[in-house]
């Protein structure tokens, strides 16, 4: 599943700032219960990270590292935290990676596709 960002409307996966409160997984799992209205089991080790320029709001930009952790869905939820702010949306896997605009997303999401028998 993709999320919209908020402000460019790209498509992303569900990210945010690490909080101190909270284990990297933790914060992976309330990042997508908030922005995407997703609710599962989260894994606990990250399968792969990327890195992306964020435009800050005075306009400078700083790169972003992202560590991405698997969630198996186990709700989908019809009202959450950013709706009105955000489109959802489930891909495949190619379709994901074709989506997104950071290189290293698409790589990422890429190596997780099984491979296709012949």
């Amino acid at each position: 599943m993709l999320v919209t960002s908020r402000e460019t409307r790209r498509w992303v996966i569900p990210k945010g700032w690490i909080e101190k409160r909270h284990s990297p997984a933790a914060q992976a799992a309330q990042e997508a219960f908030e922005e995407a209205g997703i609710r599962g089991r989260i894994g606990q080790a990250p399968i792969g990270h990327y890195a992306y320029p964020k435009r800050l709001a005075n306009g400078a930009s700083v790169t972003c590292e992202v560590e991405v952790y698997p969630l198996e869905v186990e709700r989908l939820l019809e009202r959450w935290p950013e709706m009105a702010e955000r489109e959802r949306r489930w891909f495949t896997l190619a379709e994901a990676a074709a989506a997104v605009e950071e290189g290293e997303l698409c790589t990422l999401m890429l190596g997780l596709e099984p491979p296709r028998a012949a």
